[in-house]
């Protein structure tokens, strides 16, 4: 009998069956505290870290844009504002907790966006669909991240845009505090705040087995995007992955 596929949780070695399960357990648990967590962790900064990625996006009024990995709706939100009435916003997420989070959140902004639950390594839409595909925070948690570039690059049209919000390679200078500050004072806070410092400790965790800049630039490539550049943002702590289909 074969052995079974093995991948990373964190710094974990787990068979790939089981990174799904346990990635769904950390986002039920983090869900309802998803957005207060990630304004203390960053201070605020991921707010515009976010509205970084609209502005350079290159999205219209009447576009459509696929948000994957949406959790708690922010982008979908800055996004359906975008596009406006005559264009398309869908926000997907594979976890429910957190997708129901971001579909309570954009019906109480107003905003007619469609949520759905898929695993971004089979996404439910045809072939040359969207103008942009955005997907933040949420590639690192993926099993095979190859296969959701794929599903992401087959999705759009010829000329739109992948769009990949990551934290990435911090600068090196900064990488003694940026370590202390994760593996020490990330768990505590997650216990303060959310009860849970076992999710907080894995996010870290998971931070450091993403792929880097260079890495990720190339993994772009390779799933079929004809250019790829990247910004880093708070000096590397984030990258803003963005590739066109050509």
């Amino acid at each position: 009998m074969s052995e079974k596929a093995k991948t990373h949780f964190g710094f974990q070695t787990v068979e790939e069956s089981e990174k799904a399960r346990k990635v769904g357990e950390v986002f039920h648990s983090v869900a309802r505290k998803y957005d207060l967590m990630n304004d203390v962790m960053s201070a605020g900064l991921h707010r515009a870290w976010k509205r970084f990625t609209v502005e350079v996006s290159g999205v219209r009024p009447g576009d459509r844009v696929l948000d994957v990995a949406g959790g708690s709706g922010d982008l979908s939100r800055l996004f359906a504002n975008k596009v406006g009435p005559e264009g398309q916003v869908v926000l997907t997420d594979i976890n429910a907790s957190m997708l129901a989070v971001g579909r309570d959140r954009l019906i109480d902004a107003g905003k007619a966006v469609p949520a759905l639950q898929c695993d971004a390594e089979k996404l439910p839409f045809p072939d040359q669909y969207f103008d942009c595909v955005i997907v933040a925070f949420g590639l690192r948690n993926m099993t095979h991240k190859d296969k959701a570039l794929a599903e992401m690059q087959r999705v759009l049209k010829t000329g739109g845009r992948l769009l990949v919000l990551e934290f990435s390679q911090v600068w090196k200078p900064l990488a003694p505090i940026y370590d202390a500050y994760s593996f020490k004072l990330l768990p505590i806070m997650g216990k303060l705040l959310a009860n849970d410092a076992d999710s907080y400790r894995y996010l870290a965790e998971s931070i450091r087995m993403h792929p880097d800049q260079e890495t990720l630039k190339q993994m772009m490539l390779d799933a079929g995007l004809g250019k790829v550049d990247y910004y880093n943002l708070a000096a590397g702590v984030v990258a803003l992955h963005k590739g066109w289909k050509t």
